[in-house]
């Protein structure tokens, strides 16, 4: 059952949040430079612009179109990272409470895990209906059809450039 989001938005919110979060794992690898890791991941504004430029690609956006696409993804990424920040934490403290077999620490940090996540969650669903309903029929007839070209069901398939969906 198709969802009345777009993929490419979903993606782009998505992925984001994960290249936030997230350093080169395989210094080295793909081309990637010198060996050394990267601990610094892009930029909002980076993220931004590459998604934006992706789907303009893709759908053949207009300018007020890529403003207003800038705008959507670039809240709804600055309201994504202090939850990505809360989850690493929560995390770190919940490796911690696994070692010291701590259930109630287990749970606290288990539970504010899942409640930062659905907050993220809703925050990309926002930004997809706010992206969606700037798209003309046409355009959502394209992005349909290159999600369907990805074999997806709305928001499963497609990856943008530089993260995961």
């Amino acid at each position: 059952m198709k969802r009345p989001i777009t993929t490419a938005a979903a993606i782009a919110v998505l992925s984001a949040g994960a290249i936030l979060a997230q350093h080169d794992m395989h210094p080295g690898a793909f081309g990637g430079g010198s060996g050394t890791i990267n601990t610094n991941p892009p930029d909002v504004a980076t993220i931004v612009a590459r998604e934006v430029s992706f789907l303009t690609s893709l759908l053949t956006l207009t300018t007020g179109q890529q403003t207003q696409a800038t705008t959507i993804f670039t809240s709804a990424l600055n309201s994504i990272s202090p939850l990505q920040t809360t989850i690493t934490t929560a995390q770190t403290a919940l490796a911690t409470a696994v070692k010291a077999n701590d259930t109630a620490g287990i749970t606290t940090q288990s539970t504010a895990i899942g409640t930062a996540q659905g907050k993220i969650i809703g925050i990309q669903a926002a930004a997809d209906a706010a992206f969606y309903a700037l798209l003309t029929s046409d355009q959502k007839t394209k992005l349909l059809a290159a999600d369907s070209d990805f074999g997806s069901d709305l928001g499963a398939g497609l990856h943008l450039p530089g993260g995961r969906h």
